[in-house]
């Protein structure tokens, strides 16, 4: 079903948040050749601040080796800090920063946490601000303020903790911690983001009796999100079971101190491996683990649908692309945040594609499903929106202005489009800061790796 209000052709993704214009742009490489490289990336995002935040709540130091330098882990940091956490740095053991040692502290309140745009900051830390004593005020960026919140509000409620939002059900909000929370049996739609279920699982051993929490919602997306915070859990000793789906239950007791490795973030190697799609050309990512909650992994799975062909040897992944890109019919309920780079390779593809179960993208850093339509369609494709995906027809593109929304994933699609289409120009491709800040310089030796050897920022031609 096309939701009409979306293809609008003025409807505009960034609503009251449109930059000042002139836009910033940063000009796309184009690969004049086929891709040859390896290369290394930084920590996972959604694995640092899962574990920052469980470190901040444990019964002894942890050690974060490797974790992720970026927007949103720095206002996590940040967060923690100001809740009475201690997090030093330690000299690096992954080569993109250094390590952090985290020694957990009294929780208190009386402060001020800024989310930035991170939807993990301002769901996670709720549920730790309420353990606290002392009024904590939420807020966000502007651009951020409209992400869903009503799910983490409501469930801390039903657990008894009193948050003042001037009845808006999301950002700004105080949290007026009493040093304690109750627990118990409560139930939640998380329709909306999966992060509604991590955040109250990461801090439910803290509870007084716990939590039995139950999803009530049509649908649930990104379970594995919801998996890795389990595993992380359980790994620091937390008794976590889920005994049917949309059903958790977190036993109170004690959050253990751990070291910890941070896996490399394999959902920001998204656009790198579907770049040898695109030049016909291998791209390998190192440190690829071999078993991982991560929705990244999936990419092992989505890119030969594509027509890749991808190889596990050492530690490492590889993806070969072939003679061209194939259409496809994929869901992806389980890795919506791979959309982005699926979408962007659909619209480079020799047949159309219909990808589904993303929805709530919509509810990201942007309309996700809105912001792909316009921009592919601006540069003269076709992009129709469906109630929960795309459809997307192959048409001829041409250069011009990519919009990133304020938003990390559209510039690194964008950036891929730019690969096969000369004059793509990105608006705004610092967004990639959030989560990878050294997207630009990683992407631009990757296509130098078409024609000579790149020899800095973790390739090796």
């Amino acid at each position: 079903m096309l939701i009409s209000k979306y293809s609008a052709p003025d409807f505009d993704p960034y609503g009251d948040n449109r930059p000042e214009e002139p836009p910033t742009l940063w000009a796309a490489p184009t690969a004049d050749a086929p891709l040859r490289a390896t290369l290394s990336l930084p920590g996972s995002k959604s694995i640092t601040n899962r574990e920052l935040v469980l470190a901040a709540l444990a019964d002894a130091p942890s050690l974060l080796r490797a974790p992720l330098h970026s927007k949103d882990s720095a206002n996590m940091v940040s967060a923690l800090r100001a809740l009475g956490a201690r997090i030093e740095d330690r000299e690096g053991s992954g080569g993109f920063g250094s390590d952090w040692l985290i020694t957990p502290g009294e929780i208190t309140g009386s402060t001020t946490i800024d989310c930035g745009q991170a939807g993990t900051v301002m769901r996670f830390v709720p549920p730790v601000a309420a353990l606290g004593l002392g009024p904590t005020v939420f807020d966000a960026e502007d651009s951020a303020r409209g992400r869903p919140m009503g799910g983490i509000v409501t469930a801390l409620r039903a657990l008894g903790v009193d948050i003042d939002d001037s009845g808006r059900g999301g950002l700004p909000f105080t949290v007026h911690g009493t040093g304690v929370v109750t627990g118990g049996t409560i139930e939640i739609d998380a329709s909306a983001s999966s992060q509604f279920v991590s955040a109250l699982l990461l801090s439910a051993a803290r509870f007084k009796n716990g939590l039995h929490l139950k999803h009530v919602g049509e649908r649930l997306p990104s379970l594995p999100h919801i998996e890795m915070t389990i595993d992380a859990l359980r790994r620091r000793g937390v008794d976590v079971e889920s005994p049917s789906v949309g059903e958790w239950i977190v036993v109170p007791g004690a959050i253990g101190g751990r070291d910890v490795d941070i896996e490399p973030d394999l959902s920001n190697a998204a656009p790198f491996l579907a770049a040898a799609l695109v030049t016909g050309g291998t791209v390998t990512i190192t440190g690829w683990p071999d078993a991982t909650t991560q929705v990244g992994a999936h990419l092992a799975d989505i890119l030969p649908a594509f027509g890749a062909r991808v190889e596990r040897s050492d530690g490492s992944l590889t993806v070969l692309g072939g003679d061209g890109i194939r259409g496809v019919e994929l869901d992806l309920s389980a890795g919506g945040e791979l959309a982005p780079t699926v979408t962007a390779l659909a619209a480079l593809a020799d047949s159309p594609s219909t990808i589904t179960g993303i929805g709530h993208i919509r509810h990201h850093e942007t309309d996700r499903l809105a912001a792909l339509a316009a921009e592919i369609n601006g540069l003269g494709g076709q992009v129709e929106e469906l109630e929960d995906g795309l459809r997307v027809t192959p048409r001829p593109l041409h250069g011009g202005v990519w919009r990133s929304y304020d938003d990390h994933r559209m510039s690194t699609s964008g950036a891929l489009i730019g690969l096969a289409v000369p004059g793509v120009e990105i608006h705004g491709v610092e967004a990639t800061h959030k989560t990878l800040p050294q997207f630009t310089a990683l992407w631009r030796d990757l296509v130098a790796s078409s024609g000579s050897a790149p020899s800095v920022d973790g390739i090796a031609g």
